[in-house]
């Protein structure tokens, strides 16, 4: 089974970038469609972006789509998101999620969670 652990998140100024990074365990990672998903205080978690298996489909949500950029590494076993622009409303914790089978924006579809990283935004 696929463990995941996410890295990267931190305090950033409204306007820098940061990369997070999501490093799964185990042999079978290309078989999984991997997500992130993000929760701020107080909300709902929301999707944030989700990449197909073999990392050939992208799709972000509208409140990230531009700013916000998806990517997988196989041979690494590794899952990124790139976030540029950041605004204050980015503040979060960030959670890297995976499902076998095809890619969804539907959080319960997803089988497997990281611990989350948090990220905060200064305005």
């Amino acid at each position: 089974q696929v463990q995941l652990v996410e890295s990267g998140g931190g305090l950033v100024q409204a306007g820098d970038s940061l990369r997070l990074s999501c490093a799964a365990s185990g042999r079978t990672f290309s078989t999984y469609a991997m997500a992130w998903f993000r929760q701020a205080p107080g909300k709902e978690r929301e999707f944030v972006a989700v990449i197909s298996r073999s990392g050939g489909a992208t799709y972000s949500g509208d409140s990230v789509k531009g700013r916000f950029t998806i990517s997988r590494d196989n041979a690494k076993n590794t899952v990124y998101l790139q976030l540029n622009s950041l605004k204050p409303e980015d503040t979060a914790v960030y959670y890297c999620a995976a499902r076998s089978g095809m890619a969804t924006t539907v959080s319960g579809s997803y089988e497997l969670w990281g611990q989350g990283t948090q990220v905060t935004v200064s305005s």
